[in-house]
């Protein structure tokens, strides 16, 4: 009996749903809860499990339409695969590539079968390229954008292991290979920023690069980040205001427990929690960093919910830690870690991504100084945390004696809404945060 795979009720307040991948296509093989299809709506973006086992014997809903919960996007029925379904046709931008059932093997594909003995990240075959022809491509599972990508740089897609979803090839992979083939990875530059994780960071993997002259729709995603962004600038008062912080204790307090943290706790420490922590102190001196303007009256909220900002390949989405100010420190980075890992899988629900009360962006993980970043509506505050770099700095000792030394440091910016938060409490809230992190003294667990 065949099973109409349907958008499902992500939460109470949404209605519809945009798909935007179908990671399978007629006449593949399914398993129970195996990810069938890729929906956004204006919450979150989320992989959909399949409903039964089966063949996906149909699609409904192409890529990029949008319908209402409830809607049938898809059939699953009984058999063994591709052989036994008939396939929809595929879209014209494919059928024009697609090869004749007997066209042999390319020289490059039998090459492919050989894996790569070393690089930065997995190949399928040593770095060979050469000219690629359109039916060199046709049975590598890739986006058409990604097969024009790959033939301007003369790229067998063949040669390069994707990393997306069963093994399909992402434009980032073709980046990747790229960039591997015009040279090895470099060495870390000296003063390089730290990441989150406490080590020296590489260089940030390029962002995804346009081709010129192409006119590319914005993801379901993107149009939701513009219209917010857009609509925070012309609702609040934004200013900025930006403290140096030595960093130096709660570095080499890292750098000392974090092996042991992670044996103990099964999961990594990184810095993350300390500046959620600095916050959270500084918000019991001023709860109305922590406050939301609601008409002419201010909402004083009873908890922290915290939101932490997740950059992701695809745009950038806030996934809020509920109660933070409950949570010791344990809990925090348990916390943030799930958050960040479901928010990268895609496993995240509405609710995971509502009723932040204070942010935090870290914009230093990819080598930035400082950042001015937007405030998270409602929220009256979003503090952004600059990358962690080695510099001298003059250090005064208990006996009131200067002297040059090195030392970690960050830049540590809030953004505030001047219509509720006075330039005065701001710099007084950061002044508690910079207290905190350079007198560190809690334990991390």
């Amino acid at each position: 009996m065949p099973t109409e795979v349907v958008m499902p009720q992500m939460g109470e307040s949404i209605f519809e749903g945009t798909i935007t991948k179908w990671l399978k296509k007629p006449g593949d093989k399914v398993q129970r809860d195996e990810p069938l299809f890729e929906i956004s709506t204006d919450k979150v973006d989320a992989e959909i499990p399949a409903p039964a086992s089966g063949v996906l014997q149909e699609i409904k809903v192409s890529e990029g339409n949008t319908v209402q919960v409830n809607t049938v996007v898809g059939v699953i029925g009984e058999g063994n695969g591709a052989s036994s379904v008939a396939r929809t046709p595929p879209p014209a931008s494919e059928r024009a590539s697609a090869p004749s059932a007997s066209a042999p093997p390319s020289p490059q594909k039998v090459a492919a079968a050989t894996p790569a003995k070393d690089g930065p990240f997995p190949l399928k075959a040593e770095s060979v390229t050469g000219p690629v022809s359109e039916d060199d491509e046709s049975d590598v599972r890739s986006s058409p954008l990604v097969r024009k990508l790959a033939r301007e740089h003369n790229i067998d897609l063949a040669l390069i292991h994707g990393t997306g979803q069963g093994g399909r090839i992402t434009k980032q992979d073709v980046l990747d290979f790229v960039e591997h083939r015009v040279a090895r990875a470099p060495s870390p530059a000296l003063g390089a920023p730290l990441k989150p994780g406490g080590d020296v960071s590489q260089p940030a993997r390029p962002a995804p690069a346009a081709i010129p002259g192409d006119l590319v729709p914005m993801s379901q995603m993107r149009k939701i980040i513009a219209q917010r962004m857009i609509e925070s600038r012309r609702t609040s008062a934004h200013v900025h205001c930006m403290f140096e912080v030595d960093l130096t204790r709660i570095v080499n307090l890292r750098n000392k427990q974090k092996n042991s943290f992670e044996q103990r706790n099964g999961v990594r420490l990184t810095f993350m929690p300390f500046f959620v922590r600095a916050a959270l102190i500084a918000i019991q001196q001023f709860p109305i960093v922590n406050a939301s303007l609601e008409g002419d009256s201010i909402r004083y909220h009873k908890h922290v919910n915290a939101g932490i900002a997740v950059a992701l390949d695809w745009g950038l989405i806030v996934p809020v830690l509920k109660s933070a100010d409950e949570l010791n420190f344990l809990g925090l980075q348990r916390g943030i870690t799930d958050l960040g890992e479901r928010a990268r899988s895609k496993k995240l629900m509405p609710a995971d991504v509502e009723g932040a009360t204070f942010t935090i962006t870290n914009p230093g993980q990819f080598g930035a100084v400082f950042g001015l970043p937007i405030i998270n509506q409602p929220n009256v505050a979003i503090m952004g945390v600059g990358g962690i770099t080695k510099q001298p700095m003059v250090v005064t000792d208990s006996d009131g004696n200067d002297s040059i030394a090195i030392r970690s440091v960050v830049h540590l910016t809030l953004g505030y809404d001047h219509r509720l938060v006075d330039g005065a409490v701001a710099d007084q809230f950061m002044a508690v945060v910079k207290k905190s992190l350079e007198g560190w003294s809690e334990e991390v667990g």
